[in-house]
């Protein structure tokens, strides 16, 4: 194990500090975790049995095995649980997070656990625009995204003019809800990082598509109050897992085998 961390390590997969200890044993802690359940594949309500599924509840379910710890779930809105977890109302947070610096200023991230790109989703028939560039140049064009998220501000800055009340950019509470609204035509462009967003699409049986070239690279990490001692745990537990083939494994089973909404 050791020789095989030091390895990532040296590869720049993990943390160095996941090199100094093994996976431990956590003695059956309980440890509280909350999301937001939509953000699938992620995690999100299975439709037809009401049950809460996802990559990272698979994740979860393994970290705790390795760990040995209770994972309690709860439930809170996006734009709450940054700062929720900030005050220590929660032990851990997960729901696709991008690891940002300005984040990292109210939270502890765990090492990354996925990395993926921002693509931009669009309407199965859309003509009027095929890349970010011809996307900005229509003043006509609406985009959908929640506000305080990393699509939100791609789209705000990347795309756009660094404008954040913007009008051109509708805000949801939601992704499901900006993403119902891009079906509906309400906005033209939904952006998303690209394991969901490929999802979606297979899902949409032509319904939608992905336009133009990624946009930026991002990582996802969870999230933890400031000083907690479950980051080194939790780091320890990724690279394990990322070793030994386990992430990958989830990744086949969620972003290719999984269909969303069947």
């Amino acid at each position: 194990m050791k020789t095989t961390l030091a390895a990532l390590a040296l590869a720049g997969i993990v943390s160095a500090e996941a090199v100094l200890a093994e996976v431990p044993d956590l003695g059956g802690r309980e440890v509280v975790v909350v999301t937001e359940n939509a953000y699938p594949p992620l995690q999100f309500v299975d439709p037809g049995s009401g049950e809460a599924i996802g990559w990272e509840y698979d994740a979860m379910a393994e970290i705790g095995e390795r760990l040995n710890i209770r994972v309690v779930y709860e439930n809170i809105s996006w734009d709450a649980m940054i700062a929720a977890v900030s005050e220590g109302q929660y032990d851990m947070g997960m729901t696709g997070i991008t690891i940002r610096e300005d984040r990292m200023e109210k939270v502890d991230f765990s090492d990354s656990y996925m990395v993926s790109q921002m693509m931009m989703i669009v309407a199965g028939d859309e003509a009027r625009f095929d890349d970010d560039e011809s996307f900005a140049a229509n003043p006509d064009l609406l985009a959908g995204a929640q506000p305080g998220t990393t699509p939100f501000y791609v789209t705000i800055y990347d795309i756009l003019d660094g404008d954040e009340a913007n009008p051109r950019v509708i805000q949801f509470e939601t992704f499901g809800a900006a993403l119902q609204a891009l079906r509906t035509g309400d906005v033209d462009l939904v952006l998303s990082d690209s394991t969901a967003a490929n999802g979606y699409v297979s899902a949409s049986e032509g319904k939608l598509k992905i336009v133009g070239e990624p946009l930026g690279t991002e990582e996802f990490g969870f999230i933890f109050p400031k000083g907690s001692d479950l980051v080194g745990p939790m780091n320890a537990a990724i690279a394990d897992m990322k070793a030994d083939g386990t992430l990958d494994a989830l990744n086949t089973k969620w972003f290719l085998e999984y269909k969303l909404g069947q």
